[in-house]
């Protein structure tokens, strides 16, 4: 199967809708559970002072406030302190003249709005205490996970191939392979990114770093794609395994999947085994720098909240943990598709 064709339409809209949900669950959750504007009518506070207020720990003060932000109820100041916005104040604080509250409290007990509640409150993923399933997307040493078992592990990383199929020859046609003649794919998970590469440049080998589990899948793919001579198949535990040499590491859509102290760990990781002169990319969705939305990748940010340790980061971000590792870092990011873009780091 050819990975560099393009596809005739745009599927960002279904995937906008796939992820819609978030909203009104984010929205009723601070309303009817978490009194988050009745919080901030009492007195605008820092995003810390609020965490503390509604008891809720930094990522998940982060994954709701971003989205309530982009959503325009909640609003920073240049100060860094949140505030109420109009129609927040005229219409989401109880027993105001125009409150809508009680309209949005109707779907309180909804399962989603009780299950976005839950991962709020506990700042843990679905399923991560479930020891016989494990959560879905952690595959950690130490941890139970889905993607240790065969069929969990085939049906969750044939999921993300939809996405993957669609934005891979984007991103195939947009990375500077210049100089490269070997990359490590690490978490490539499908390798559908990888094989978009490889079938772009004819010179160009791969090595795939993940999970035994996964890796089945991306052999399939690899050999339907007909590059399996020129991409290598390694199992291991990223934050562990060494790395291959290679002058290109690419982390595509991977850091989103964990929390601050595994993301700098790994983009160290990374770096350390990159040559002088060495690329790394992150293939990734990006927040906006001051952490206000767009509201997709909000929403996105709460399922990544929902289903892994991590959440949607912004370029301001990454840039800072690709810099605290010695890389040297594009100005722009490098748009591919369905809200993806790539940042680039140079070694040396």
């Amino acid at each position: 199967m050819n990975h560099t064709r393009l596809p005739e339409t745009n599927p960002t809209p279904l995937f906008e809708l796939f992820r819609s949900n978030y909203s009104s669950e984010l929205l009723i959750a601070a309303v009817a559970h978490l009194g988050v504007f009745s919080a901030l009518a009492e007195r605008a506070q820092s995003i810390e002072d609020l965490g503390v207020t509604l008891r809720l720990a930094p990522r998940a003060m982060n994954v709701l406030l971003t989205a309530l932000r982009a959503m325009g109820t909640v609003q920073r100041r240049a100060d860094g302190v949140l505030e109420l916005t109009p129609i927040s104040q005229e219409h989401l604080i109880p027993g105001g003249a125009f409150y809508v509250g009680d309209y949005g409290s109707l779907a309180a007990q909804a399962p989603g709005v009780l299950a976005i509640v839950e991962r709020l409150r506990t700042d843990r993923p679905s399923g991560a205490d479930d020891k016989a399933k494990g959560a879905a997307f952690i595959f950690r040493e130490g941890l139970e996970s889905a993607m240790e078992q065969e069929a969990s592990a085939r049906a969750l990383t044939l999921a993300l191939a939809g996405r993957a199929k669609n934005v891979a020859p984007y991103m195939a046609s947009r990375l500077d392979l210049g100089g490269i003649r070997h990359l490590v794919d690490v978490g490539g998970g499908t390798g559908l990114y990888s094989i978009a590469l490889l079938q772009t440049s004819p010179t160009l080998t791969a090595t795939i770093l993940d999970r035994p589990e996964v890796l089945k899948v991306a052999a399939e793919f690899a050999e339907a794609a007909g590059v399996q001579d020129r991409l290598t198949l390694v199992a291991g535990d990223m934050f562990a395994a060494p790395l291959p040499p290679a002058q290109a590491i690419l982390l595509s859509n991977i850091l989103h999947d964990w929390d601050l102290p595994q993301c700098r760990d790994l983009v160290g990781r990374c770096v350390a085994g990159l040559p002088a002169g060495g690329r790394l990319w992150i293939h990734d969705v990006f927040l906006d720098d001051d952490l206000g939305g767009p509201l997709p990748i909000a929403l996105y940010s709460a399922a990544l909240f929902s289903l892994t340790e991590g959440r949607a980061y912004s370029a301001a971000e990454y840039r800072a943990w690709m810099s605290e590792a010695g890389l040297r870092v594009a100005d722009a990011v490098v748009s591919t598709a369905v809200h993806c873009g790539v940042l680039t780091g140079w070694k040396g």
